[in-house]
């Protein structure tokens, strides 16, 4: 984690004539051409051009691409930003090379423009040994941005498992989310596949150290620009230039934050975390896992509390008794594939993070939480319930997208009702549908979309609440659901993946998002291959009228377990 201030270097062949001597420095450049990259320690792709007193105005920069098959980074800076960084922010160098950078201005009336050269950082990534294969995650274009997707940036979240627990345990009654560690691989890539930011591991985690250790996850872009995102026990604002914004530990009611953190428009922050200290129904005081949801304000205060062990039903067991054992999200171990656990295993399971019923074990699994400003509810999907629950902030719940077997009598009257495009009835029984409609199995991110309705990550495992004859049966999707709450009904009315079988199945992690802006679906395949060691992600856009694929590029993994989580487009904005 270097941190230079460099002087800027004119380029070959520049307007001050000076080709045949090569690269210069010039100490008398604009603002003194001093540049400062990295200039935060965290982020070694960016840096500062500082502007050393000079007022200039209707700045943007423009970092080039490094041969014919690049991509240029184009994005303009605002006023304030300047201020706040001392300079003009610059993002998206290409790691351990030169780059050419131009700076556009306007000073005492005057527009001008240079040309710096900025030699940025390296990859940052963290050794793993023989348990490595390459320096960084490795890409391939499988299909060229098609025109008005070129300029898209992918961040992408790696979680490479160190080997053994974390040093930090603490659940006395057994594991829990806190025994897991993971050393973070974030990176950002353009549509020609090339790492153009990244986030330096050694500065936001530290196995050693109980306040920054665990899996970093959710990262995500909030509407000025900046990054959210949480860890272990703590949740976590910066800006693309690496700048904290804040560092916070999750409330001292709480532990284990993991999936989920969303900012809502007031300022507060949704998070997924476990409830400490809490005494179940038979009376065992435990930490539970992967099951609250609590909303804290600007000042880190908890405004509310979501105990799903309270409002859902911990004993329901149809999805987590079908469950393949060799993927149980976290709990990843390929020699038991196909394997299942019985009610008799359920009976004796120890508490912590691990699948079984009641309140401090993995019952549930919530793996995002969206929310619905229409009528202030959250959106929930919970991955070993195998469904997607709508709850509101008086604690009921106003449906369930799920197969409908397995649940209370009062929760069974919220199941939704599968309809055709025409209103009429689905017949479903036993876990299968009629028609092209099916339920989600093992699902990941149930969100809202800006056109009304609900797309889903349907991950496939005990697809029917069963596991197929072969393995090679299993396949994955994206799905798209509209929801008519007065009827209490679902219409299916798109799908994806399906039809690439068993080759695209991802049986942990990934997402699926509608982008307004392009009226696209970004899908994120975090997981496929991993029963074949391939340690394959996979992102795509595709226009959902048509499915015609604007983008897609797989990413392979450099580390054994270092598993895709999730993605997200990212926009410079400064």
């Amino acid at each position: 984690m270097l941190k230079k201030t460099l002087i800027a270097t004119l380029l070959v062949g520049s307007a001050f004539g000076v080709a045949a001597k090569g690269l210069l420095p010039i100490p008398n450049g604009p603002f003194g051409a001093l540049v400062d990259v990295n200039p935060y320690g965290a982020t070694p792709q960016t840096a500062v051009i500082k502007t050393n007193g000079h007022v200039i105005k209707d700045v943007s920069i423009v970092v080039h691409k490094k041969d014919k098959n690049g991509i240029d980074i184009k994005y303009p800076v605002a006023d304030n930003s300047m201020l706040t960084h001392g300079g003009v922010p610059v993002f998206g160098l290409y790691p351990g090379m030169m780059n050419k950078v131009t700076l556009s201005w306007t000073e005492d009336g005057k527009r001008n423009s240079f040309d710096y050269k900025i030699f940025a950082e390296g990859l940052p990534f963290e050794s793993q040994g023989s348990l490595q294969f390459a320096p960084a995650p490795m890409t391939k274009v499988v299909k060229k941005a098609m025109k008005g997707f070129e300029n898209r940036l992918y961040l992408v979240e790696q979680n490479a498992a160190i080997p053994g627990s974390s040093p930090h345990k603490r659940n006395q009654k057994g594991p829990g989310a806190y025994d897991w560690d993971a050393s973070p691989q974030i990176f950002i890539i353009d549509t020609a596949g090339d790492i153009r930011w990244t986030l330096d591991p050694k500065a936001v985690h530290d196995s050693d150290n109980p306040k920054k250790a665990g899996f970093l996850m959710d990262v995500n872009q909030l509407a000025d620009g900046s990054l959210i995102y949480g860890q272990g026990q703590g949740y976590h604002k910066m800006d693309l230039i690496g700048r904290d914004i804040y560092h916070r530990e999750i409330p001292k009611g709480y532990v284990d934050f993991s999936h989920e953190i969303e900012e809502l428009d007031n300022g507060h922050v949704l998070m997924r975390v476990g409830k400490k200290d809490y005494k179940n129904d038979i009376g065992d005081v435990v930490d539970t896992v992967r099951d609250t949801v609590i909303e804290v304000d600007q000042n880190g205060s908890v405004v509310e509390e979501w105990m799903l062990a309270e409002i859902l039903d911990p004993y329901r067991d149809i999805t987590i008794l079908a469950l393949d054992q060799s993927a149980v999200c976290l709990n990843v171990d390929l020699t038991k594939q196909g394997h299942t656990v019985s009610k008799e295993d359920l009976a004796h399971m120890p508490y912590g993070d691990i699948s079984g019923v009641n309140a401090g074990r993995n019952w549930a699994h919530m793996n995002s939480v969206g929310y619905s400003p229409e009528d202030d509810s959250i959106i929930l999907s919970l991955r070993h319930q195998s469904a997607t629950v709508k709850i509101g902030r008086d604690k009921k719940v106003k449906w369930i997208l799920g197969d409908p077997r397995g649940w209370n009598k009062e929760l069974a009257a919220k199941v939704l009702q599968p309809v055709d495009s025409k209103g009429r009835d689905i017949k479903c029984e036993n876990g299968v549908c009629e028609g092209d409609f099916d339920w989600t199995w093992t699902q990941h991110t149930s969100w809202l979309s800006a056109r009304g309705t609900l797309t889903v990550f349907d991950n496939g495992d005990a697809r029917g609440n069963t596991q197929p004859a072969l393995p090679s049966m299993k396949y994955s999707r994206a799905v798209e659901y509209k929801v008519n709450e007065k009827d209490m009904t679902v219409e299916q009315v798109w799908e994806f993946g399906k039809e690439r079988g068993y080759e695209w199945y991802a049986p942990i992690t990934s997402e699926v998002e509608y982008q307004a802006d392009k009226k696209t679906m970004f899908i994120f395949n975090g997981s496929r291959g991993m029963f074949q060691g391939k340690l394959n992600s996979g992102i795509i856009e595709i226009d959902p009228s048509n499915d015609e694929v604007k983008v897609e590029i797989d990413i392979k993994g450099n580390k054994a377990g270092a598993v895709g989580y999730r993605a997200e487009i990212i926009k410079p904005m400064f």
